[in-house]
């Protein structure tokens, strides 16, 4: 009996054609709610968010300073629509939150024992990866009426291995449908390599060439049910769009990249030289 997580030749086939694949009813219910809960008491508990940080985020240097840290801990991004005109968070602070990373995997008991779960190990076994390794996480809350668009990229213009080898999994913890912000993608589009990198040096962070633009026609959306799953191939345009809905959209995602015969690019935005 295949071990939970196998990918079947067929859904191998999927994934190479496509750069994605969309697998149903990956995670149990109790899988589900014991990350949701765990993501709710983490936000109860947070300080970031008391803060005015709405100075902050005009701040560029401080901005980068918070952002570049969080590769190493659990940080608080919130949403820029929460703030009122005095600074301060006019929303609930669970309804005020962004994202939530991007070290979950490592710093939170919860979200490291799903993350190194046989299931999870099982589909890069599949992928034929030898020592795989997560190298960031985050949970993604796509908050109701104010849940922002994250604009068509590729993992690898920010997660670059030589070669590279990056694959995101995407864990969608609510429905996540085209009402409330989905993923969208291209298929097939990792075929042509990756577009441009994001390079990190002692000026701050630029991107070697200019980010191309793309057809919305061309993408199709990544519904999912709670629970299902979507591996998503580092060189894959991809996106989300906002979330005008009543109903929000969370969801864990993890990225993880082969360190038996790769190298961790010089001027990614984090360091992960222990790793490797």
């Amino acid at each position: 009996m295949p071990l939970a997580g196998s990918l079947t030749a067929e859904q191998l086939s999927f994934f190479h054609a496509n750069g994605y694949l969309v697998l149903e009813s990956f995670s149990s219910d109790e899988d589900v709610r014991a990350l949701r809960d765990r993501m709710a008491e983490l936000v109860a508990g947070s300080f970031d968010l008391h803060l005015k940080n709405k100075f902050f985020l005009l701040q560029r240097m401080a901005m980068d300073d918070y952002f570049f840290k969080s590769g190493e801990n659990i940080s608080f991004s919130t949403m820029d629509k929460a703030f009122g005109d005095d600074g301060c968070l006019k929303l609930a602070k669970e309804l005020s939150v962004r994202f939530v990373g991007h070290a979950l995997h490592e710093h939170d008991l919860v979200f490291k024992t799903f993350s190194s779960s046989e299931s999870i190990s099982s589909i890069f076994s599949s992928l034929d990866y030898k020592k795989p390794s997560i190298i960031q996480s985050k949970y993604m809350f796509k908050q109701p009426h104010i849940g922002a668009r994250v604009i068509p990229h590729q993992d690898n213009t920010f997660l670059h291995t030589e070669p590279p080898s990056c694959i995101a999994l995407w864990l969608a913890l609510e429905d996540a449908t085209i009402n409330n912000g989905c993923l969208w993608a291209i298929p097939g589009s990792q075929k042509y390599g990756l577009k441009t990198r994001m390079i990190k040096d002692d000026n701050g962070f630029y991107f070697d060439r200019p980010t191309p633009s793309y057809d919305h026609n061309e993408f199709v959306p990544l519904e999912a049910k709670s629970g299902g799953l979507v591996v998503i191939h580092g060189d894959l345009v991809h996106k989300s769009l906002e979330n005008l809905s009543p109903t929000s959209r969370h969801a864990f995602v993890w990225h993880v990249v082969e360190t038996e015969g790769c190298e961790w690019s010089k001027g990614n935005w984090s360091v992960h030289d222990e790793i490797f």
